[in-house]
């Protein structure tokens, strides 16, 4: 039995796009941040590195699927935060995202990482986001590394 598997060395001249929502930014911007820090960190240079902000979660996955018809980035990774409301618009918007994304993620065979938060209170939020929850932007800049590093492995 062969088996296959990725790891967190990316190939030479791969880029990485990190696309983020403006709302809620106090999240966002420590999402942003861990995912920076992660590719960094792991041996991703500055420059491999492109950053788009769009207005809020509704509009990331029109953003991922332009990068991906472009070609040019091996993962895409999403982030964002949608909290709950009063009404069910939280719902519509973390729903149809999170669908969005994996579609774009299929349409054109690049990993899409969904960093894009959805939470019952912002507290909630916050703790996944640089606090005692460890950080989801920093968790989808990893899984984008070893899944670009998977599929350079696989036929």
């Amino acid at each position: 039995m062969k088996f296959i598997e990725g790891d967190l060395r990316a190939a030479p001249g791969a880029r990485f796009a990190i696309l983020a929502a403006r709302w809620n930014p106090r999240v966002t911007d420590a999402l942003v941040e861990g995912a920076r820090k992660a590719f960094i960190d792991n041996g991703i240079a500055a420059e491999a590195l492109d950053f788009v902000r769009v207005p809020g979660a509704w509009e990331l996955p029109v953003a991922a699927a332009r990068l991906g018809a472009a070609g040019k980035h091996v993962a895409i990774v999403a982030l964002g935060c949608v909290v709950r409301g009063d009404t069910r618009h939280y719902e519509h918007v973390a729903d149809r995202c999170a669908d969005g994304l994996m579609r774009v993620s299929i349409d054109y065979r690049v990993p899409v990482l969904n960093g894009v938060l959805a939470a019952e209170r912002f507290e909630d939020a916050e703790a996944r986001a640089g606090g005692s929850h460890g950080n989801k932007g920093e968790e989808a800049a990893l899984a984008a590394i070893e899944m670009h590093n998977l599929l350079e492995k696989l036929p």
